[in-house]
């Protein structure tokens, strides 16, 4: 009997020094519990109130597309709101860059969504010329709000928000050129990919502040 238990205590032994080594299923489950990083609430927070306020950009701007080709009753009221949103994308960035950086962000995208009205209007009135002016004015806007982010936090590269925000200015053109022909499959399309997009830009923002800022997280 005793030389049974001193059997399995060796056997037990020799185990757990297998499972140690290099290699082994205990460090592995060690290596991959410290690789893993660790989200907290106030991460998920931000993460959630980003996307929110950028997925409201693109379902109000197109609403107001549409309101405004179809000189709907409500074409002021969804523009009123378009506009609050412009205002609640700049206090998601308040509580890390203060509150004249937020309002200088707001003060932005206000403009952004000014020129993109104007646009509509021109596109309408079948006033190309108009429409080309207007879109250098959009893409110069596009590039302030792109230096002013880049200069606020350094992991936000000017050139990655650049190009993501051009693409957002071309994918709202191509909802305005959809909705005047009436294509509302294509229209809808496009939509879609500009919502994926905007939640990617928020995400590369989220994920700045948090590198940015870590001890707020």
């Amino acid at each position: 009997m005793k030389n049974k238990r001193l059997g399995t205590l060796l056997l037990t032994l020799a185990l757990v020094l297998g499972m140690t080594q290099v290699g082994g299923p205990v460090q592995a489950m060690m290596v991959e519990k410290k690789d893993t990083a660790c989200i907290s609430p106030k991460m998920v927070q931000l993460k959630t109130d980003m996307q929110k306020v950028w997925i409201d950009h693109t379902i109000w701007t197109r609403s107001y597309i549409v309101s405004a080709i179809s000189d709907r009753p409500d074409q002021k009221d969804v523009l009123n709101r378009l506009l609050q949103n412009q205002q609640d994308i700049g206090n998601v960035i308040k509580p890390y860059y203060g509150e004249e950086a937020g309002n200088k962000l707001a003060g932005l995208l206000t403009e952004h969504i000014l020129i993109a009205g104007k646009i509509v209007a021109a596109a309408k009135a079948g006033n190309q010329s108009e429409v080309t002016k207007l879109e250098k004015d959009w893409h110069k806007n596009a590039d302030d709000i792109a230096k002013f982010l880049s200069a606020a936090n350094p992991n936000w590269e000017f050139k990655e928000l650049q190009d993501m925000l051009y693409t957002h200015l071309k994918l709202i053109t191509e909802i305005v050129l959809n909705c005047l022909k009436g294509d509302w499959k294509a229209d809808i399309a496009a939509t879609d990919e500009n919502e994926i997009h905007m939640i990617h830009l928020a995400d590369i923002l989220t994920e700045g502040i948090i590198k940015q800022f870590p001890e707020k997280f």
